[in-house]
């Protein structure tokens, strides 16, 4: 297939981009700094979606578009920080739909990512893709961003909406976050750590868009694995496999300090299960967090399974 991708320089961006060229498809890219890609065989368009479409030559004539491109999370908010979250997502999906409106040949496959952002703070309840949306900032953005990728169903294309949970892999996402911290001794559960925290290994984030372009449907699956687990238990899971303690909790007032209103997010308990992805035929790499952790922390188990 010829697929472009946009934020395909991003820390799932690269990794999507050298599974599709594994698999063979001609592969594009969107980036704010084209500069950056350096593969060779990949093309490069500039797109910044708070601005603008898409050039048209980057959509006419793709078979599908992946789309990942969205204004980081993972930063302490203030107004102007979270219109950025907003924009990126729900007005670069319009600008995005919009573009391929006006394409003279138009792509057949649209695969949007979302995050279990969508279901908010939810306690101990079992979230399927059936499940409503939750309340809050990021419940009411991913509403908002998959109802723009809904749009392009209207133009004929199969549209999945990939709601995306707690990514992890090498040099990047939380686990790049965390693992300095927990090599040191010093890392612990958030507050009670009795929050389900929604994980997925980025091999499967990888392996789910994968699927996506072979799947016949339109839907949307929850990109998390089916064994979520609770921050306690992520917790000492990460310990054990950099075989350091986790005695040091951090209370939920220091993250509401530190980080604002993201803090408080989170806390937020979210038990999301990938009911859609599983009853599609998707089998999951890394079901298991203690085997997950492993082939991303040991670099001798790495091997064994897809690239991280």
């Amino acid at each position: 297939m010829k697929i472009v991708v946009s934020g395909g320089t991003g820390f799932i961006g690269r990794r999507l981009v050298e599974r599709l060229i594994r698999d063979g498809h001609s592969v594009g890219v969107w980036s704010r700094r084209p500069g950056l890609e350096k593969r060779a065989g990949v093309a490069s368009f500039y797109w910044d979606p708070l601005k603008e479409e898409p050039p048209s030559e980057s959509v006419n004539g793709m078979d599908a578009i992946l789309h990942l491109a969205g204004e980081p999370v993972n930063q302490r908010w203030d107004e102007e920080v979270k219109k950025r979250i907003r924009d990126s997502r729900v007005l670069g999906t319009r600008r995005l739909v919009d573009a391929i409106a006006g394409a003279r040949h138009r792509p057949k496959i649209l695969v949007s990512t979302s995050a279990i952002g969508y279901y908010g703070e939810r306690g101990d309840e079992i979230l399927t893709e059936n499940s409503g949306p939750g309340k809050g900032f990021l419940a009411d953005v991913c509403q908002e961003w998959e109802a723009e990728a809904m749009r392009a169903e209207a133009l004929g294309l199969r549209v999945i909406r990939l709601r995306i949970g707690f990514v992890l892999g090498r040099d990047g996402g939380a686990l790049g976050q965390m693992l300095p911290v927990f090599r040191a001794g010093l890392g612990g559960p958030l507050s009670s750590g009795k929050q389900w925290m929604p994980w997925i290994h980025v091999a499967d984030v990888t392996g789910l868009f994968a699927f996506a372009l072979e799947s016949p449907v339109s839907a949307v699956w929850n990109a998390a694995s089916p064994h979520p687990v609770t921050n306690r238990d992520f917790t000492r899971a990460l310990a054990g496999a950099v075989h350091r303690p986790a005695v040091f909790p951090v209370p939920g007032f220091a993250l509401k300090l530190m980080f604002g209103e993201l803090g408080q997010h989170m806390l937020d308990s979210a038990r999301v299960v990938p009911d859609g992805a599983l009853k599609a035929g998707y089998n999951f790499a890394y079901p298991d967090i203690d085997e997950a952790l492993a082939s991303l922390v040991l670099p001798e188990r790495a091997s064994r399974r897809p690239a991280a």
